[in-house]
């Protein structure tokens, strides 16, 4: 036909095996090849240019069916294809748009159009076998209504089941009659939106009425095939009409099938008009980009009552939306974007896309089991039916997470012994990572070591190692506590204070007061009694000197604060002395060479060792909470332990039981938390993971499990850890005020013996002028000392005139003429 009747264009390759057999001819004679069914993305426009798709590449799809698994919350697919090219260039496509969104796709099947109905039956039941109920159907009109008809008779079109169909097959459900579609109920499937137009309609009542008269319905590959030829038409208008059609012989051989092919002249530019037409059409707005139509939007259809309904519509732009045109604020993946469809076996519930398998294996799944901490794990048996009853914070927390997966996970718990006799918990994740269990539940700590052979989910409880220590006898009833609240250093420097400030104020009132002369003793009985008596301020002595009362102001402010800090210091020993611990911190454990336990079979023994560089012969395990307080009770040098290292939560239940007896101290050591074990690459840790987070989110539920297994808890407090520091008063606290003290007396007997030199060193180089330095230093002390020099009347009634001549004195003036009852012998 191209070499005797000068064809120009071809159309009409309808499947794209047939269409690479035409591009090749179309290639040699340089005329386009236009098809409006071959949808193969193995056929590239780009790649052999004189190919026209006047429809969309089947990889345009891929997303939309993505997008509707990702809506659902399915995260596990099975592909069926047709074993031919049509059915298999798409599989690539969808499977690297599930892989993007964390889509596994499970398993592919390829079923010939040439397998008999046994081999189709056969693949059918390893469906059945495998968990996974999502699967994505790739077939044309033909063959998918016989492969689904035999679907229907295993029963696999029942409810559990979710069948999405590509546009091959739902784009041609209205030509298949009812006995075909019928096999379909519950089916979803996309095919290219058409946009309903005043064209459109005038178009389908004319196909009714004047063209075919029968029931037979339009599909996509009509409209574009109606398409096809008005933009051929469009396209051949542009060509000048002087154009010839054929331009001699091509020299392109073939030597099988064409020797010769002329080449068309006309070809390329029908080509270009073609490419370059714009028109709106029956199937839309026509427009070709790279040689073929591009995808804007795809609706999703319910097959229902043997007719299919639009549910809703994909776009590339919004996602998931109800009406096609509706502009939105970036894409959505929501399943509520779209109406509630009628899934298989009638009903409107949404498919978990995950069951038991016929005949499968339960996962194993080993909980550790260990004596004295079983809130978290507690493993009975049934005295009936001897099975295992496992409860606990962390079964519970583990079984409210599979009920938030979108697919069930069928599972045999099964207890691990953990104790002095049994297993680590170390063992039982080394079973994990060979694979004897499936994975491991309870309170596992998650480590950094232990993530190198196993995968561990997010956590579900926060979790530290803890010191827990004796608390020491209450010592209210010591008859030495009064003596506690001060160090000895401050004991110490506060009577040398009292005594050195009595000195004082001694020295300032000698020469001018009567209180505080006498004899040797008695003035010594003065100074200690003075001092002490400020203590309680029950000095009776005058003080005249207006430097002693600056130094006794000074002083019993200390003194008070002094005391009010004593007080409060020791009333707070009386009554919060029981908090006080045994022992502080883990250098004294060390420096005492006490023995250490540890919990039986857990990570805290490698921590002690290698972490906080204890020696494993002062290490001691211990299985339950019962021989914890044994232990701690004895004591190190009696057979028992001088502290307790555990992990947090179960450091918790022990407080809980012994709270009266056992605090925490000491600083605590950080753990990623409790998480459950799974072997490295499981997908299970992913989904899992995230369901720990949805429970964790849960307030009211984590607060009730909380509440079922911990209530007892609060009531002791031991969720706060009690920071320990000596109670005693130490010399460093008061030290300015002891500083400002003698700061005070310094500058006071200064000023009084500057003076003093003043007044009498005149007299004394005078009268004994001939003597040393040293023997006039010895007189004027005689002179500062000796009472009979400054006699006082023994009466208050002389004080002012006392004061008087002791200003008078500080004046230097030798004279002193006395008014009153003041006699001359007594100045």
């Amino acid at each position: 036909m191209i070499d005797k009747e000068e064809v120009d264009a071809i159309i009409g390759p309808q499947t794209s095996k047939q269409a690479r057999f035409v591009i090749d001819v179309g290639q040699k004679a340089q005329v386009p090849v236009i098809s409006y069914s071959a949808t193969s993305p193995s056929l590239s426009p780009t790649q052999n240019p004189f190919f026209v798709r006047i429809a969309l590449d089947d990889s345009t799809q891929a997303k939309a069916i993505t997008a509707i698994v990702q809506a659902y919350g399915w995260h596990e697919v099975i592909l069926i294809y047709e074993d031919t090219e049509y059915g298999s260039d798409l599989i690539p496509y969808l499977a690297h748009e599930f892989q993007q969104v964390d889509i596994r796709v499970r398993s592919r099947f390829s079923i010939s159009p040439n397998d008999s109905k046994f081999r189709i039956l056969k693949k059918l039941n390893k469906v059945m076998a495998m968990q996974t109920r999502v699967i994505v159907v790739h077939m044309s009109s033909s063959f998918g209504s016989k492969f689904f008809f035999l679907a229907k008779d295993v029963a696999m079109i029942s409810e559990g089941y979710v069948w999405i169909i590509t546009d091959g097959l739902s784009s041609l459900l209205d030509p298949m009659g009812v006995k075909d579609i019928g096999s379909m109920q519950g089916v979803l499937g996309i095919r290219p939106y058409i946009p309903q137009s005043k064209g459109l309609k005038i178009f389908k009542r004319k196909w009714k009425s004047r063209i075919h008269s029968s029931s037979t319905k339009l599909n996509i590959f009509g409209y574009w095939a109606y398409d096809t030829i008005w933009a051929l038409a469009k396209a051949v208008e542009m060509i000048p009409q002087e154009s010839s059609s054929v331009n001699g012989e091509n020299h392109h051989r073939n030597t099988s099938q064409f020797p010769v092919i002329k080449v068309s002249k006309r070809g390329k530019m029908i080509l270009n008009g073609l490419l370059k037409t714009k028109f709106k059409g029956l199937s839309g707005d026509f427009s070709l980009v790279g040689g073929q139509l591009q995808a804007s939007t795809f609706e999703i259809i319910n097959v229902i009552d043997n007719e299919e309904k639009v549910i809703g519509y994909w776009t590339l732009e919004n996602g998931l939306t109800r009406k096609p045109d509706k502009a939105k604020n970036g894409k959505s993946m929501s399943k509520y974007e779209l109406k509630p469809p009628i899934w298989p076996g009638n009903t409107k519930d949404i498919p978990r896309g995950w069951t038991t398998p016929i005949g499968g294996k339960k996962l194993k799944i080993a909980v550790p089991h260990k004596p004295g901490f079983e809130a978290y794990l507690k493993v009975a048996r049934d005295p009936y039916t001897k099975e295992f009853i496992i409860t606990g914070f962390s079964h519970d927390v583990f079984e409210e997470a599979l009920a938030l997966l979108p697919f069930p996970v069928p599972h045999k718990l099964i207890p691990f012994s953990i104790g002095p006799n049994a297993g680590t918990y170390d063992e039982l994740l080394s079973y994990v990572k060979n694979q004897t269990y499936d994975a491991a539940v309870g309170d596992i700590t998650i480590l950094a070591n232990r993530s190198q052979y196993v995968d561990f989910t997010l956590p579900y409880l926060q979790s530290d190692v803890s010191m827990v220590v004796k608390i020491k006898d209450d010592e209210s009833n010591n008859m030495w506590i009064f003596l506690k609240p001060l160090s000895w250093d401050l004991w110490l420097t506060t009577g040398v204070a009292f005594v050195c400030t009595g000195l004082v104020v001694w020295i300032l009132e000698h020469r001018i007061n009567n209180e505080f002369r006498g004899s040797a003793h008695q003035q010594v009985g003065t100074v200690f009694w003075f001092s002490f008596s400020i203590l309680v301020f029950a000095h009776r002595e005058k003080i005249i000197n207006n430097l002693s009362k600056f130094v006794l102001i000074i002083w019993i402010f200390v003194v008070l604060i002094l005391t009010q800090s004593y007080t409060a210091s020791l009333a707070s020993m009386l009554t919060v002395q029981h908090l006080q611990p045994t022992i502080i911190d883990i250098d004294e454990l060390k420096k005492n060479g006490d023995f250490v336990g540890y919990e039986t079979g857990s990570f805290v023994k490698d921590l002690l060792v290698k972490q906080l560089d204890f020696d494993e012969s002062k290490l001691r395990d211990y299985g339950t909470a019962e021989e914890f307080d044994k232990a701690l009770s004895k004591g190190s040098q009696n057979g028992g332990v001088g502290a307790i290292f555990g992990a947090r939560h179960c450091v918790e239940l022990f407080l809980a039981k012994y709270c009266d007896k056992y605090m925490i101290v000491g600083p605590t050591y950080n753990t990623d938390g409790l998480g459950f074990a799974f072997p490295r690459g499981s997908r299970l840790v992913h989904n899992i993971s995230r369901a720990i987070l949805g429970v964790i989110e849960n307030k009211s539920k984590m607060d009730a499990m909380e509440h079922k297994y911990f209530s007892h808890q609060k009531a002791c407090q031991t969720n706060k850890r009690t920071t320990i520091s000596s109670s005693s008063l130490g010399l460093y606290s008061f030290g300015g005020l002891f500083i400002i003290t003698a700061v005070a007396s310094a500058s006071s007997l200064i000023i009084y013996f500057t003076k003093f030199l003043q007044s009498h060193w005149t007299t004394i180089q005078t009268v004994h002028h001939d003597s040393s330095f040293w023997s006039k230093i010895s007189e004027l002390v005689k002179h500062f000392y000796d009472q009979s020099l400054y006699p006082l009347p023994a009466t208050n009634s002389t004080l002012q005139s006392v004061e008087a001549l002791h200003d008078v004195e500080n004046e230097g003036v030798d004279t002193v003429v006395t008014v009153g009852n003041v006699s001359s012998s007594n100045l």
